[in-house]
């Protein structure tokens, strides 16, 4: 019995970790963890907003990221790879790009924005679903 209670115990210890790596948004758009940083697959029809509401809330719930910390585009969004962006927490390797049009700023990478901020186009799924 204690045998049987331990190994329950260890792999549940295992799973918590890869079930971590992994985050559906409220709209509809998952995240998961990839080489390098996070991938965000589409916008759930929210375009590069849904993107980084999605960046933004996997670095803030599944990461711990504070909302000042910055969330940069690591593998921008191209004609190639028009179904994911990865995004990452760690600017090293990159030149930060200054977000002026939202919509473009998933083309570029090093662009960035503050976890807060990335969160606040989540805000865009509430107003439009009613919650």
């Amino acid at each position: 019995m204690k045998h049987s209670i331990f190994l329950i115990s260890a792999l549940a210890l295992l799973a918590a970790p890869l079930s971590a790596q992994s985050l559906r948004v409220e709209n509809r758009i998952n995240v998961s963890a990839v080489a390098g940083g996070f991938s965000v697959a589409t916008g759930g029809g929210f375009g590069a907003r849904g993107m980084w509401c999605g960046a933004g809330e996997y670095a803030a719930r599944v990461q711990g990221a504070s909302g000042t910390t910055r969330v940069y585009v690591a593998q921008p969004r191209t004609s190639a790879n028009r179904d994911a962006v990865v995004f990452t927490t760690d600017p090293a390797g990159l030149t930060p790009v200054r977000v002026f049009s939202v919509g473009a700023s998933i083309r570029d990478a090093g662009a960035n924005l503050s976890v807060d901020h990335a969160r606040s186009f989540c805000h865009d799924f509430r107003l439009s679903s009613g919650r």
